[in-house]
């Protein structure tokens, strides 16, 4: 019984390393695999101009999106009565409308 487990475990582990060497030899064969370093980079480079000027995605700040500000940071601005923000402050802290600082 022990003899017969041995040997299906042999055959598993043979037909195993069978088809990970037949993939490793069609992978070798393939034209894009054999580019080189440089090849490779400038199809990348190409790609990623042509997305550029395809997709149009911006990445200037959007009229509803407020930046983080650390703590310290200054967080607002008067004008006149008024307080405009600059930044949201990070959790746990707040916009001291006195020093107009995040603590």
């Amino acid at each position: 019984m022990e003899s017969v487990r041995a040997v299906v475990y042999l055959s598993v582990c043979l037909s195993l390393m069978t088809s990970l060497c037949q993939g490793q030899r069609s992978a070798a064969d393939d034209p894009v695999l054999s580019l080189s370093t440089s090849e490779l980079a400038d199809a990348l480079q190409n790609l990623l101009d042509d997305a550029e000027d395809t997709v149009g995605v911006s990445v200037e700040k959007k009229a509803s999106v407020i930046p983080r500000c650390d703590v310290g940071e200054r967080c607002a601005m008067k004008h006149g009565p008024r307080i405009g923000r600059l930044c949201d402050c990070l959790r746990g802290t707040a916009c001291n409308t006195f020093f107009l600082r995040c603590y």
